[in-house]
């Protein structure tokens, strides 16, 4: 492969895994407060109709992000209010809110299935987007990318430096001790549920808005599932959520070269890729349980209410 394969490679891998790290995060905000939502997939789909709908009839990036990202929100207030004040089951109540999901995006997108819009303009750099090589690699994407990269040093930072991430993961670990300390464990986890439910969206809204650009019902795919996958997979480390969106994505883009490489192997075999990888990847990690137990919330997927305790 000669070096511009290589670097269309690299951008589309870059592309293809933003929409991940958007919604993993959000979703490990949410399970470092103790609250598992397996509606990922329904919030990203909810999210990304609503943001194409708004580019579609106004053209502005900006109403797109918050229309996609107020989708999610509502979209996980539901979730919220089912299992953090009615004590609903935290996963017959995400497994709901995505086949919910499905339904409502497939509904609300029914006039917009034949609708394509304009590619959103990548940013241009001076000086560092026309350096050889490099320039193409980190300096050629649109700005929710770059948002994508600030949002992880974001996180990161909350989380292990600021005193409302430490509340947060204390109250993932005990939220009887948190309550005990006057912490608003309800209300915080649900602030935490409604920022995974934004991030859902955004990164649905990246999906159909920036990476296709196009409504196709049903068009997330599964990614919210391997939203689920990639937290346990980054072991709950914002950091290592961008690694393996970033390896999802390249074998993703890995599977449309191969056939052009030489190889003869069925399409169906390589679309099954990406989720092949993803699976062999928690296998592996599975391995290693006291990894997963000392990294992982110890009051996940528990119901907590004040007046119980």
């Amino acid at each position: 492969m000669n070096t511009d394969i290589i670097l269309n490679i690299l951008v589309a891998t870059i592309a293809a895994g933003t929409p991940l790290i958007y919604a993993a995060l959000g979703e490990l905000i949410a399970e470092k407060s103790g609250v598992l939502n397996l509606g990922v997939e329904g919030m990203m789909l909810v999210g990304a109709i609503s943001g194409f709908i708004a580019m579609a009839k106004t053209g502005s990036l900006v109403l797109a992000v918050t229309m996609g990202m107020l989708a999610g929100a509502l979209m996980a207030l539901i979730f919220a209010v089912l299992t953090l004040t009615l004590m609903a089951n935290m996963v017959a109540s995400g497994l709901a809110l995505t086949i919910f999901g499905v339904g409502l995006s497939a509904f609300m997108g029914l006039d917009y299935t034949s609708v394509a819009l304009g590619s959103i303009p990548t940013l241009n750099i001076p000086v560092l987007s026309s350096l050889p090589i490099i320039g193409k690699a980190l300096f050629s994407f649109d700005i929710l990318i770059y948002i994508s990269w600030l949002l992880l040093a974001g996180i990161s930072w909350f989380l292990y430096k600021s005193r409302a991430g430490l509340m947060i993961k204390a109250i993932g670990e005990n939220p009887k001790s948190g309550h005990a300390l006057g912490f608003p464990v309800i209300a915080i986890r649900y602030l935490t549920v409604l920022f995974g439910g934004a991030m859902a969206g955004l990164g649905g809204v990246y999906l159909a808005v920036a990476y296709t650009p196009m409504w196709v019902e049903n068009m997330v795919a599964g990614r919210g599932w391997i939203c689920l996958a990639l937290v346990v997979f980054s072991t709950w480390r914002p950091a290592r959520v961008m690694i393996g969106a970033y390896l999802f994505g390249g074998v993703t883009i890995i599977q449309f070269h191969i056939q052009s490489f030489g190889f003869d192997i069925p399409s169906q075999i390589l679309s099954m890729l990406p989720y092949i990888a993803t699976i062999m990847v928690l296998v592996f990690i599975s391995r290693d349980i006291n990894l997963i137990k000392l990294n992982s919330p110890a009051s996940l997927g528990k119901t907590f209410h004040p007046e119980n305790n």
